[in-house]
């Protein structure tokens, strides 16, 4: 007979064996890495072998990075990319940090309407504010004499657009960052007799600095591999993005555009692992409770940041309406009768309606089954035992995507599935490989959103499930899909309108027959049908408010009764 100490021994043994991990879960991870390796890492080492080729593919060494920075013209883009890219960073962090601090810790009236007018740019395609300029500021725009002689089309026209673009997200980063900062110790300080500037810069600063440093790299990063807003109204001004574009698209030449992608491709990875390094940092200030701090009611300063609020939120939607009035104005400004001639896009070169129902296929088809792959991989990986070393692997897979701009893995996807030697070349120019782009794209922010979402669900129904003998597809189908199901649908949503938005990648891989909408609109901004493209960009940011409206109508009780579980575990 044992005794307690043998029996506890053999317990602990047998548990210890048992839970190292599952031969099945470890299978599916393994077929998980298989495929994101081949869609991820594998075009991107392509891309850096291409740099170092000639046209013959004969290794050259260091030669075309040597022609690259020999070119003077070139040299300036990188300048130019540089210089833009500081200065709109500084005024979209700046603004939308205010306009946070008022929305998240103030009581200014109307936050609803400035929360939902913040976000409408991000469900537009980014050269909607670049065309609605040139009607408002441009050579027959509406305030041209404002201007005087100072030119819409340049700098001016691209900072503006990228403020417009960038808006939406970094107000989102800025006021999660201002959600860390704890009452109890803004009044502590005051309660030491600190003044108000030296409470800020020793409370509120250390609070929001991670949110403020990932806005900063956000910002930057975005800038400086778009090419969508300096193509329609930077005029001559070049960028290193746009000259990529020019490269692969006009001249053909892919190893110089593999070298221009590289450049871009660093700052955007050292941007990406100081925000890791940074997110580290602020865990301290996640591990415990905080209570949400309120600014004291001063009707002065509420008045100053509601008018401020005011002042952003009618710029977007000057921007904005413009485009929607442009795009049924028979002939601006000499015609203003209205008209629907511009939505005949089959009229116009580009793409015409064809294109806007290819990106409704590519939205669905992007949403059903990049929702279900990450959903299996972000749960196998967060609460299932597999192997430590494929779940660390598979953790490296799905950040990666974050630091990988969208034009450099639209290049990369060129040069790897358009290899002849490939046996995976069929995919080129399908919808498929649209997909599969557009999921690898956007893989990041949904994963870590489904993971945050598995790992709230409490282990004690895990182990119920276990007690009782429950199947995983039991507890997949009645616990984690029910339980996560908010998740789901912003995961969804948030699929569904990058895939109708993006351009960044789709531009170099799109064929006759899978023509986009978003890639029209730079097309119909090429061929001179400007206000074609205005009416096809008013199109898409249309659908994806609808498709947005529909979620909120159709989860909105769903989700009130998946999630009753949430306030019994917190009351």
């Amino acid at each position: 007979m044992l005794n307690q100490s043998a029996a506890d021994a053999l317990l602990k043994t047998r548990t210890a064996h048992r839970s190292r991990y599952s031969l099945r879960s470890s299978a599916v991870l393994f077929v998980a890495a298989i495929l994101l390796t081949l869609s991820l890492i594998a075009p991107l080492m392509v891309l850096m072998q291409s740099a170092f080729l000639n046209e013959q593919h004969q290794f050259v060494g260091f030669d075309n990075f040597a022609a690259y920075f020999s070119n003077p013209a070139l040299i300036s883009s990188i300048f130019n990319s540089m210089w833009i890219a500081i200065t709109a960073m500084l005024i979209t962090v700046s603004v939308a940090s205010v306009y946070a601090f008022a929305l998240t810790n103030c009581n200014i009236r109307g936050k609803a309407f400035f929360k939902t007018v913040a976000f409408l740019p991000i469900l537009a395609p980014s050269i909607l504010p670049s065309l609605a300029l040139v009607y408002l500021f441009g050579q027959q725009g509406v305030f041209k004499s404002i201007m005087g002689e100072v030119e819409i089309y340049g700098p001016l026209g691209i900072l503006i657009s990228y403020c417009f673009w960038l808006f939406p997200a970094m107000v989102m980063l800025m006021m999660g960052a201002f959600r860390h900062i704890d009452q109890r110790l803004i009044e502590a300080s005051h309660a030491l007799g600190k003044n108000t500037l030296e409470t800020h810069w020793a409370v509120t600063f250390p609070a929001i600095r991670y949110g403020l440093v990932s806005a900063c790299l956000v910002a930057f990063t975005y800038v400086i591999t778009d090419f969508g807003i300096p193509k329609v109204i930077g005029g001559s001004f070049n960028m290193m993005a746009l000259d990529v574009y020019k490269q692969i698209i006009g001249q053909q030449n892919m190893n110089m555009g593999a070298v221009i992608s590289i450049l871009l491709l660093c700052p955007a990875v050292l941007a990406f692992i100081f925000d890791r390094y940074q997110s580290r940092r602020q865990e301290r200030y996640q591990n415990f409770q905080i209570q949400p701090y309120r600014l004291r009611a001063n009707p002065r300063i509420e008045k100053a940041l509601t008018v401020f609020c005011g002042v952003i939120s009618g710029g977007i939607l000057l921007i904005i309406i413009t485009a929607i009035l442009a795009s049924f104005i028979r002939y601006w400004p000499y015609d203003l009768s209205l008209t629907f001639n511009h939505y005949r896009f089959d009229y116009v070169d580009g793409g015409g309606w064809a294109s806007y129902f290819n990106s409704i296929k590519l939205a669905l088809f992007s949403t059903v089954f990049g929702t279900m792959l990450i959903f299996i991989i972000a749960l196998f990986s967060a609460r299932f035992k597999a192997h430590s070393l494929l779940k660390n692997y598979i953790q490296v897979l799905v950040l990666l995507p974050l630091a990988v701009p969208g034009l450099v893995l639209g290049i990369a996807f060129i040069l790897f599935f358009n290899a002849p030697q490939n046996p995976v070349s069929l995919l080129y120019g399908t919808m498929t490989l649209l997909v599969i782009s557009t999921i690898i794209h956007y893989y990041t922010v949904p994963h870590m959103t489904l993971t945050h979402a598995i790992q709230q669900i409490p282990n004690q129904l895990d182990h119920a499930a276990q007690s009782l003998g429950t199947s995983h597809w039991t507890m997949f189908r009645k616990v984690y899909l029910p339980l996560t199901f908010p998740a789901l649908c912003d995961v969804s949503v948030y699929l569904f309108v990058n895939a109708m938005t993006t351009v960044s990648a789709a531009i170099f891989l799109y064929s006759p027959d899978t023509n986009l909408a978003s890639v029209a609109v730079l097309n119909m901004d090429d061929a001179g049908d400007t206000v074609a493209a205005v009416a096809m960009s008013i199109l898409i940011l249309l659908t994806s408010c609808v498709v947005k409206l529909l979620h909120w109508l159709l989860t909105r009780k769903m989700m009130a009764s998946s999630q009753r579980w949430r306030e019994q575990t917190h009351s």
